[in-house]
């Protein structure tokens, strides 16, 4: 059994992590720990876990961290790069669901997040978890920076096509909307039911911090800068990414969906219909994303469709993913949940 803790079990990202720890078949759940919530039980604050998960929240302990051997940081950015060299000393493995080690360059790292890094020299060898792109990476990594649910859903979609060079590089458009979950569990006036329903808007046109990490994700595949234009949505639902990316063929030829067929035959967690369009609920609760492709009558432009489930394949089931391949378990252990519907 793996013996794992997650520090800040009290958001949503946190919450999905308890709700799908809490029946994997190889875990053992040591530690959750919250300074605010020190000493309630879970299930007192989360009672949908009541019966699963007998612990209380702790707070925060450098001893009893460092006796597991896997700890997530389900916490704000800034947060996890304050405690993962002391533990990495100590043997123990990290995910870190927030953003403090997925961007490469601290300078780009202190410009988009405000502070600067406390351990640059952690940045390198942080594998970036998207097993469909770093899968040999994360199994032997000690440090995986989470991606987030943005960067997660506009890099798959893009993907196949940048890593097959057959679109035009400089030409990338990424319109995504997002539920309020995504924003975390905290009280903001602009994240109130009252605002957000019956509302949709979009948010950060001058630029959002996940920016840089989709376009460090592309140049991977592309060897070369890429130009990408990414707008952020709010949408009046709880759940959900919808990534509606565009990009211009070099070769009008191209066939698209044997393309991402191809790219994806044997991915557990990306799912390439053959046409449609995918909703958002039908990723609900599960760790999966769902792409469709399709053109319009010039051929020129193609069009991808990406859904995911922002707080299951955009943080604690890849989180979970990623576990599973640096223990040696079944990547899909844990995850085998289906969708929620309605």
């Amino acid at each position: 059994m793996i013996r794992v803790g997650i520090v800040g079990g009290t958001g949503y990202t946190g919450a999905e992590l308890l709700r799908i720890l809490a029946r994997h078949p190889g875990v053992e759940l040591r530690a959750i720990t919250s300074r605010s919530e020190a000493g309630k039980p879970v299930a007192e604050l989360f009672p949908h876990l009541r019966g699963s998960l007998d612990l209380c929240f702790s707070e925060p302990s450098e001893a009893v961290l460092g006796a597991c051997d896997l700890v997530f940081f389900a916490t704000p950015n800034g947060t996890a790069m304050g405690s993962t060299p002391e533990l990495l000393a100590a043997g123990v493995r990290v995910i870190d669901l927030a953003a403090d080690f997925r961007l490469k360059d601290p300078a780009l790292w202190e410009r988009w997040y405000g502070m600067p890094h406390q351990c640059p020299g952690l940045l390198e060898e942080a594998v970036y978890g998207l097993p469909e792109l770093n899968r040999e990476a994360i199994r032997d990594a000690r440090l995986i920076a989470n991606p987030g649910c943005y960067p997660t859903a506009v890099t798959l979609g893009f993907l196949p096509l940048v890593e097959a060079g057959a679109v035009d590089p400089a030409w990338l458009i990424a319109d995504a909307k997002s539920g309020v979950s995504g924003a975390g569990r905290k009280a903001t006036t602009g994240l109130l039911m009252a605002e957000v329903g019956e509302s949709f808007k979009a948010y950060s046109a001058t630029g959002h911090r996940h920016a840089p990490e989709i376009m460090q994700n592309l140049k991977q595949f592309a060897g070369v800068d890429v130009g990408l234009t990414f707008v952020p949505h709010l949408a009046p639902m709880i759940r959900g990414i919808e990534a509606t990316l565009y990009a211009r063929l070099v070769d009008t030829s191209v066939d698209v969906q044997e393309l991402y067929r191809d790219r994806y035959a044997g991915e557990a967690f990306v799912d390439v219909m053959p046409g449609g369009h995918p909703d958002t609920r039908s990723v609900r609760g599960a760790n999966l994303c769902r792409i469709a492709v399709a053109q319009q009558a010039s051929g020129e432009v193609v069009i991808v469709q990406s859904v995911i489930d922002n707080l299951v394949k955009g943080a604690a089931g890849q989180a979970v993913q990623n576990m599973n391949l640096m223990s040696g378990l079944p990547e899909s252990a844990g995850l085998e949940a289906v969708a929620l519907l309605p």
